[in-house]
């Protein structure tokens, strides 16, 4: 798949990543790292998950993930990070859609050659109205990575605009949990990790001895 010549995106975005307090302050002090997520069913295929420039959001998010049985954020907290798109498979641009299709398309055949089932996009439970349980999405999005790899140009992040939660009024065609989300896939696209600040918040500076 060749490039476009005006597909290239911001050099730099901030990234913000809802997990534990424990280990986020392992992974801010280098004792850990990012793991990447890798179930059947995430969105946006194998990758560290990132709320783009959605600190709320990003919070929301580890408050939530808290309160479901056997979470492992035990006392939600945010991490900031800067990032580096790289060779970015963006569902916002419509060369990637395009190639998302194909993708679809060429993986149904070989798992209709193989006698396979193709994965579906499911619900977690009677509630989830979004079909948060995306394991065709999650088997498309890394059929196309594989598609990319084996061409020599491996896509260091995926990008996607998620419409979620309810209508922000009645009629509204606007949901409460719009955002979105950035899925990286090479970590030396994480250029830097923070404590995110609230605006107009004082840095705090240690005192000198």
């Amino acid at each position: 798949m060749q490039p476009s010549l005006y597909n290239s995106k911001p050099s730099i975005i901030y990234g913000f990543h809802g997990t534990d307090k424990e280990a986020g302050l392992k992974i801010l002090n280098q004792e850990a790292q990012f793991l990447h997520s890798n179930n059947s069913y995430d969105w946006l295929g194998q990758g560290v998950y990132f709320w783009e420039n959605n600190l709320e959001r990003a919070r929301q998010y580890a408050e939530q993930d808290s309160k479901r049985e056997n979470s492992r954020i035990k006392e939600p907290f945010v991490l900031g990070a800067v990032i580096e798109l790289g060779n970015c498979l963006d569902l916002l641009d419509q060369q990637y859609i395009d190639f998302i299709r194909l993708a679809y398309n060429r993986l149904k055949d070989i798992m209709k050659a193989e006698c396979e089932t193709m994965p579906t996009n499911g619900q977690f439970g009677p509630n989830d109205f979004d079909f948060r349980k995306r394991e065709l999405d999650c088997a498309v999005i890394r059929y196309a990575c594989t598609l990319a790899e084996e061409a020599g140009q491996p896509f260091d992040s995926v990008r996607a605009a998620f419409i979620e939660g309810d209508e922000v009024y009645e009629g509204a065609k606007f949901s409460t949990g719009n955002h979105i989300q950035i899925a990286v896939i090479n970590p030396d696209c994480i250029k830097g990790i923070f404590l995110p600040r609230e605006a107009g918040q004082q840095p705090v500076f240690a005192e000198e001895k």
